[in-house]
């Protein structure tokens, strides 16, 4: 069979202008699907904090949480998730083509296409963990704010109450060493397996040049939904120690109490909230991969590269 690495490139835009254009799409798609999920989030995070209160579910949890702190409480920290994933997603979704294409660079156009796997991996890994880095501080926000409503009113004064009274490292990147392991995976497995999907999927129903607009949309939200499915699964146990680790403030070194929470906790209490993890994260993939396209197309962002058999 041979192989082919398609890069469909026009005049315009190239370099800097190129890469700031697929951070655009990137963020815009992560921001906006996490938002419109922060209410999933948030029971979800309470169901992890408090399995003892949220203990029927994640229906009779939602009603709990109204009926015990109104509606307005199911989107807690809803500023902190905004800001956090429009950074998180232009760092992630940009820097994987960028790496993606420096790697294919790197390796040349036939290892490149026998050794996809390995690139989608790497660049999906090294593009998440510096939008960690950016995420961690916010995410860590939302946490507090979710699990302590009174804590604060919002974005700026938790952010600003965490970073006075506890500081950066053991307040606002309490969570880096989980929030890496929680990501980090869950990025590879999502990238890797909508790239292999896609692929499988186009194979099947023809060149994705001759597809219609509405068919590669469809293509990218059956694709997004299996990958985000599968890096729930993935990244759950770490996304349970996050929650725990940055509920409140702790002694210790990190490493220290994530062990100490993975014990208390035992492999049943790590995948406490899959069920709603699982369908929440395979459906905001799916947006996720399905806006991302559409918003590249829109800003003419067309100059990545596609790894595939031919």
């Amino acid at each position: 069979m041979s192989t082919a690495i398609q890069t469909h490139a026009i005049a315009a835009p190239l370099g800097i202008d190129l890469y700031a254009r697929f951070a655009l799409a990137g963020a815009i798609s992560c921001s906006f699907t996490h938002v419109i999920f922060t209410p999933v989030d948030v029971v979800k995070t309470r169901i992890q904090l408090d399995p003892y209160t949220y203990n029927k579910g994640m229906v009779a949890s939602f009603r709990q949480v109204v009926r015990s702190e109104g509606v307005g409480a199911l989107m807690t920290g809803a500023g902190p998730t905004l800001a956090g994933y429009f950074v998180q997603g232009g760092l992630k979704f940009g820097g994987y083509e960028f790496w993606k294409k420096t790697l294919i660079n790197y390796v040349g156009p036939e290892n490149a296409v026998n050794n996809r796997t390995s690139i989608y991996l790497i660049a999906s890994g090294i593009a998440e963990f510096f939008a960690d880095v950016a995420l961690c501080p916010l995410e860590a926000t939302r946490i507090r704010l979710v699990s302590q409503p009174t804590f604060a009113t919002g974005l700026v004064s938790g952010f600003n109450r965490i970073l006075r009274e506890e500081g950066a490292i053991r307040g606002l990147y309490s969570g880096f060493g989980p929030i890496v392991f929680k990501q980090v995976p869950y990025s590879m497995s999502k990238f890797v397996v909508f790239e292999h999907v896609s692929e499988a999927i186009i194979n099947a129903i023809g060149a994705k040049e001759n597809l219609s607009a509405g068919a590669v949309t469809t293509v990218n939200l059956a694709a997004g939904l299996i990958a985000g499915m599968a890096s729930a699964v993935v990244s759950h146990p770490a996304d349970t120690l996050l929650s725990k680790v940055n509920k409140t403030s702790g002694t210790g070194s990190i490493m220290f109490r994530l062990a100490d929470q993975a014990r208390e906790l035992g492999v049943r209490g790590l995948f406490l909230g899959l069920g709603p993890r699982v369908a929440m994260v395979g459906t905001l993939a799916s947006l996720q991969f399905a806006i991302y396209g559409d918003i590249k197309k829109a800003l003419g962002a067309t100059g990545g590269f596609e790894i595939k058999k031919a």
